[in-house]
């Protein structure tokens, strides 16, 4: 039995991944930081409230076998470029650490199609260095996860957001060959990927686009 770590359980694609890893028979425990308190009960569950600031004195209540990292805001959000970084880059490198010094052997990132270090995109450019930087960290059993465009209900009201879901399936079948990693994909396909990826115990860096993605989620 093994112990979960989830960053970003309250978000798009981790609020339904922790419900998969609270059923799931691999883990007899699994941790959620956030910064308030879901609400969620559950006999496997340890809620830990904070954020990336909070961490150090976290860090002891903290045991894990596989780490989850859902971390990430948007530009309307978080207008100022550098909290934007600090979320999306700073907050996953620091988790994945302190993760991995609890005893984690596994790190499972949600990152960004066409996430590159050195794009001219600050967007993709801060997935990129997130990825480089997670990878540096030399975790056993890395595994990015680069969904394009995210399908399924959200919470939140994005109106622009809404109608890109809406009109993604009528464009998705232009996306093939090597541009097949541009398709949509919804979000409890890439959580049961994710879930589907740790259980297989795949050794070193592991980069999941839209194919592998569903193919894992299918499985």
């Amino acid at each position: 039995m093994k112990k979960a770590l989830v960053f970003g359980a309250t978000g798009f694609i981790g609020s339904q991944l922790l419900p998969m890893l609270l059923a799931s028979a691999d883990y007899d425990r699994v941790t959620i930081v956030v910064r308030r308190d879901p609400g969620v009960t559950h006999a496997k569950l340890v809620t830990l409230v904070g954020d990336i600031d909070a961490l150090p004195a976290l860090a002891d209540r903290i045991d894990a076998d596989d780490v989850f990292i859902a971390l990430g805001t948007t530009k309307a959000k978080v207008p100022d470029e550098a909290a934007y970084y600090r979320i999306d880059h700073d907050y996953p490198v620091r988790a994945a650490a302190v993760a991995q010094a609890r005893g984690a052997t596994g790190v499972f990132l949600i990152s960004a199609v066409g996430a590159k270090a050195g794009s001219s995109l600050f967007y993709l450019r801060t997935k990129g260095e997130t990825e480089r930087d997670v990878i540096a960290l030399g975790i056993a059993r890395t595994h990015v996860f680069r969904p394009s465009q995210l399908l399924g209900q959200r919470e939140e009201r994005r109106p622009l957001e809404r109608l890109s879901i809406a009109v993604w399936p009528a464009i998705d079948w232009l996306f093939v060959g090597g541009a097949r990693k541009y398709r949509g994909i919804a979000g409890v396909d890439v959580a049961r990927a994710m879930v589907r990826a740790a259980s297989d115990g795949a050794i070193g860096v592991n980069i999941h686009e839209w194919a592998d993605m569903k193919a894992l989620a299918s499985r």
